[in-house]
């Protein structure tokens, strides 16, 4: 049955996609990028967010990977890029399913075909859960696990479900939470309370336990271990008293961007269950990178012999002015770039004539809603070839920038692209 994916390369493209040919406009997505158009001089004005084809494969492949060594399964976080072409990677790289935070992702996911999907979070929205109910009831091979983490929200959920009509019962993993973190139950006992809930419902089955590790207030290694071993001591006690009883397997699942090697220790050192056990981890921010807080936090810096990731996106903007001696305007300000995790870092610049240089020793010093402001050293210029020289009016200037989930989220298509520059098809986001 055809799908909403089937009819991305249908989208026309016009006023709405910032970045893209005017010229093109009235053409489809599709026969744009059969033109594969040169990024630099195919028409495409500034700003524009692109990302690297390059590093997008080598990243989705880099992660599927370390997966398959470390005996885990992937569930990447579909609310980073919120681009179904990119959850329909991620599937083709082996992952499991696609994670989502709230009810509206998982429809987003679900129109675009999506068969397995984990909302890590308790709903508790009688309409949402009516939603979630007639899609489960619809497609027997669709498949959806969400959290629980209060006998409140439990007895909520069944009172939506019953009053839906739902045929079939919700999958739901107890939440185990972190004192000072986000969601979840602080210690066994309330989720051994949570449990008992969900067992006198008739609408929800309890398949695993959850949660995520990067909730964990001022977290090292130490801390981010010694929860991990708890939920896995949650899994193990669950088990023990019968709670599983009747499962084909058994959900274990947590890691976000930065531990998931933490995540790979506690679970491969699980001992054995009743049952075999999905363990399902949940990183998101992998398919991008970044040049900032992920970059740094990988878990790829502290077992190198692993992997790597690369950063795959580059905004491109325009010198517009040159109003002081220290001093380039560029036409990209914070409606078109992610700063909430630090600065942009300049990357490159390519001036009129096509040359291209690296961006040592410029920085963005500010930023407007249009505009930021770069800046070069103090002394002029750096020491290393053509380091420091300011941009001149007309040149086009890289940036790097940190935080995958507020990048993607500003702009709903974006060219990928190959490394000679060619264009060779768009990311649409649904936001």
């Amino acid at each position: 049955m055809p799908t909403a994916f089937d009819t991305l390369a249908d989208e026309t493209v016009d006023h709405r996609f910032k970045g893209l040919p005017p010229d093109a406009a009235g053409s489809t997505i599709g026969e744009l990028a059969a033109e594969r158009r040169d990024l630099y001089t195919g028409g495409f004005t500034t700003p524009v967010l692109t990302l690297s084809a390059e590093a997008v494969e080598h990243n989705l492949t880099c992660m599927e990977r370390f997966a398959g060594r470390h005996g885990l399964v992937l569930a990447p976080h579909g609310k980073t890029s919120m681009a179904p072409a990119l959850f329909r990677r991620q599937l083709d790289h082996g992952a499991w399913g696609i994670t989502v935070a709230v009810p509206h992702q998982a429809r987003v996911a679900r129109a675009f075909g999506v068969r397995r999907i984990f909302l890590a979070n308790e709903v508790v929205d009688a309409a949402a859960l009516a939603w979630i109910a007639g899609e489960l009831d619809a497609d027997p091979g669709f498949r959806l696990v969400c959290y629980v983490d209060s006998p409140r929200g439990v007895e909520l959920m069944d009172a939506a479900l019953r009053a839906a009509g739902a045929r079939r019962p919700l999958e739901v993993v107890v939440e185990f939470g972190v004192p000072g973190g986000r969601g979840g139950v602080r210690d066994a006992a309330r989720a051994t309370a949570v449990a008992d809930a969900v067992a006198r419902t008739g609408t929800l089955r309890l398949v695993g336990v959850a949660g995520y590790e990067g909730e964990i207030p001022d977290a090292d290694a130490v801390s981010v271990r010694r929860w991990l071993d708890g939920l896995c001591a949650l899994a193990v006690e669950f088990d023990k008293t019968g709670r599983f009883a009747g499962l084909g397997e058994i959900i274990l699942s947590a890691g976000g961007s930065a531990w998931f090697d933490a995540v790979a220790g506690a679970f491969t050192a699980l001992p054995e269950l009743s049952r075999p056990v999905l363990k399902m981890l949940r990183a998101g921010a992998y398919v991008s990178h970044d040049d900032g807080r992920y970059r740094d936090v990988t878990p790829f810096n502290r077992a190198p012999l692993e992997g790597s990731l690369l950063p795959a996106f580059r905004l491109w903007a325009q010198v517009v002015s040159r109003p002081d001696p220290d001093l380039a305007l560029i036409n990209a300000g914070k409606r078109d770039m992610a700063y909430d995790l630090g600065p942009p870092e300049v990357q490159a610049v390519r001036t009129a004539e096509g040359r291209v240089r690296g961006g040592y020793g410029l920085v963005v010093s500010r930023l407007a809603d249009q505009h930021a402001f770069v800046r070069g050293p103090s002394a002029g210029r750096d020491t290393r070839a053509g380091g420091g020289v300011l941009p001149q009016v007309g040149d086009w200037v890289a940036l790097g920038m940190s935080h995958p989930c507020t990048i993607f989220e500003k702009w709903p298509v974006i060219p990928l692209v190959a490394g000679d520059g060619t264009v060779t098809d768009y990311v649409r986001t649904f936001f």
